[in-house]
């Protein structure tokens, strides 16, 4: 029935679908409060196929999983994969509890291991704790700043500062993805372009080629566009600074619009889920040990 469901949004007004579900979750949520925070972003296109992604409250981005030789198919489409995401994450086994949690250590370290905070594997599984009764999807969305930091070497640095790791914990657990971060990140992006130049270019070729593949799979990509972003716009910035008439750069970032499709989701195995599990795990290890 779940998938004779999804096969039917085909035929319906998705866009008006998703807008709706987030209309009624966040009046439950806000108390008879609404607050619209769906946004859209078609990426630039001379023609077909056209991309669209759609940015849900929280942050965790979709984008459209078909070729779509329109943008108004391409924006569909992508409020139908995100629709399909939004109804999944709801379901009782896509809840955080203690359960979950002490399967996934169990996999992954001791539960020794575990109970010490000290360790990374300690570190996560009280970030895990703090997010009982919640969702996977928004772990996900506050572990994202976990990973760009990690990508963008912020957690080395703050650890070679020796920043204790629940210090670092505590202070970006509760940090949102702001024009602040996103600044500061594609700074220190443009900082190396200038000790190394190309290097922006390269990186950047990179994680477009990134966004492609994790878009064209179905998964989650906020992630994949905010790396794409933050060095779009550190290497806009450097054009700029290399420009003779050009002064010192002012970063200011344009906010970008930035997870697997609803049948990965239903199917998914005990082994995907540990995959993300590990991904996590390795950001604790590589850069909070």
């Amino acid at each position: 029935r779940t998938l004779l469901f999804f096969a039917s949004m085909c035929a319906v007004n998705v866009v008006a679908m998703l807008h709706n579900f987030w209309e009624q979750k966040q009046t439950i949520q806000l108390n008879g409060a609404f607050k619209s925070l769906l946004l859209y972003e078609s990426a630039p296109s001379p023609g077909p196929p056209y991309i669209c992604y759609v940015t849900l409250p929280g942050g965790s981005c979709f984008g459209n999983f078909k070729v779509c030789d329109t943008q108004a198919e391409a924006r569909r489409d992508a409020a139908r994969v995100a629709l399909m995401n939004s109804l999944v994450n709801e379901l009782p086994c896509r809840r955080i509890t203690t359960r979950f949690i002490t399967q996934s250590l169990q996999q992954a370290v001791s539960i020794e291991d575990a109970c010490d905070s000290g360790t990374s594997i300690g570190t996560y599984s009280l970030l895990l704790h703090s997010y009982i009764g919640r969702t996977m999807l928004e772990f996900q969305e506050m572990m994202t700043v976990f990973q760009l930091l990690h990508w963008n070497g912020t957690l080395k640095a703050l650890r070679e500062r020796q920043c204790s790791r629940q210090s670092v914990i505590a202070y970006y657990s509760q940090r949102s993805l702001d024009e602040y971060m996103r600044s500061s990140l594609a700074l220190d992006w443009l900082g190396r372009e200038q000790k190394s130049p190309g290097r922006l270019g390269e990186e950047l070729q990179v994680a477009q080629r990134e966004l492609v593949l994790a878009r064209r799979q179905g998964i989650e990509l906020r992630f994949y566009k905010e790396k794409t972003d933050i060095l779009s716009l550190a290497l806009s910035q450097a054009y700029i600074h290399h420009r003779p008439e050009a002064s010192s750069p002012t970063l200011i970032f344009h906010p970008c619009l930035p997870y697997h499709l609803a049948c990965q989701f239903l199917h998914e195995t005990d082994t995907c889920v540990n995959s993300r599990v590990y991904c996590w795990l390795d950001v604790m290890r590589q850069s909070l040990s």
